[in-house]
C-alpha cells in the first residue's frame, strides 16, 4: 500500500454508487490517472467542489499496490486547490466549449494510464490559465492548444515548408494526410487551398505569435479552425464529441 502526491487537472468525473465519483485527472508525474473520491457528492464533503472539471489541484492518492494503475482504482484522500479555473470558464459559453474540447483532447492523447505526459500536462495548464484570463479569443486559444498538442505528440503540421520535399514556402496546398502544406509538384488529390492569411494564422498559433493571431480576421479564424479540426481527427482516427459544440458557434 502506497501514498502518492501529485499536481493534476480534472478532466472528467463519473458517478459511482450513491455518493462517490470516479475522477479522471491528467497529472504532472503520473500522466492520466483515474481515482475514486468517496463521499464527494454529499453536501458535507470537504473537497467535492474541488474535484470538478477544469480544476487544477494538488491531490494525494492511496493505492493498494505499488502503482497507481493496478487492478483496483486508487483513492483520493486529500485535495487542495491550486487554481480554480472552472469558476471563470463555465460562466462564458465559448470558453466553456473550448475548454471542454481541450480536456477531451488531453484525455485522448494520454490513453495509457500511468505513463508520464509532462508536456501535455503543461500545455493543458497553460491553455486553461489563458482561457480563464480571457486574454485571447477562446477559439484561438483552443486551436493553439490543439496544434501544440499534436506537435508534442509527434504530429506537428507544416504551414510554410513543403511537408513532402522540404521546399521553402510559402506553399499553397494543404493536405491533412501528408502533414501540412505542399508545393505544386508534391500536390496530391484532395488538397485544400486555404488563404495565405489562414496559413499565417495557423503558423502563428503553433509558434505562440499572439500579436499576429489576435489581428486575424474572423473568416480566416473559421477557415483555420476547420483545418485544425480535420488534422486532429485524422491523427486521432476519430472526432472529438465536444468539437461539435465549438463548431456550432462559428
Amino acid at each position: 500500500m502506497s501514498l502518492y502526491r501529485d499536481d493534476g487537472v480534472v478532466l472528467r468525473t463519473q458517478k459511482l454508487g450513491e455518493a462517490d465519483r470516479i475522477i479522471t485527472l491528467l497529472t504532472r508525474q503520473h500522466g492520466r490517472v483515474r481515482a475514486v473520491a468517496r463521499g464527494v457528492r454529499r453536501t458535507s464533503s470537504k473537497f467535492g467542489a474541488r474535484l470538478e472539471p477544469f480544476s487544477h489541484v494538488d491531490v494525494q492518492f492511496f493505492a493498494r499496490g505499488s502503482e497507481l494503475t493496478g487492478r483496483s482504482l486508487p483513492l483520493c484522500t486529500q485535495v487542495e486547490t491550486v487554481a480554480p479555473y472552472g469558476g471563470r470558464i463555465v460562466t462564458d459559453y465559448p470558453a466553456y466549449t473550448a475548454g471542454t474540447a481541450m480536456l477531451e483532447t488531453a484525455e485522448r492523447f494520454t490513453e495509457n494510464e500511468g505513463e508520464p505526459a509532462v508536456q501535455q500536462y503543461l500545455l493543458l495548464v497553460g491553455a486553461l490559465r489563458t482561457l480563464a484570463a480571457r486574454a485571447h479569443d477562446a477559439h484561438l486559444v483552443l486551436d493553439a492548444f490543439l496544434l501544440r498538442s499534436l506537435a508534442v505528440n509527434g504530429y506537428a503540421p507544416s504551414f510554410d515548408t513543403c511537408a513532402k520535399c522540404g521546399l521553402p514556402g510559402p506553399n499553397r496546398f494543404f493536405s491533412v494526410q501528408t502533414g501540412g502544406v505542399l508545393c505544386g509538384d508534391c500536390r496530391v488529390p484532395g488538397c485544400a487551398v486555404p488563404s495565405p492569411e489562414t496559413l499565417e494564422l495557423l503558423g502563428a498559433l503553433l509558434s505562440g505569435d499572439w500579436e499576429t493571431a489576435d489581428a486575424c480576421e474572423p473568416r480566416h479564424c473559421r477557415e483555420g479552425s476547420g483545418l485544425v479540426a480535420a488534422y486532429l481527427q485524422w491523427h486521432l482516427e476519430r472526432s472529438l464529441r465536444s468539437l461539435r459544440y465549438v463548431e456550432s458557434q462559428t
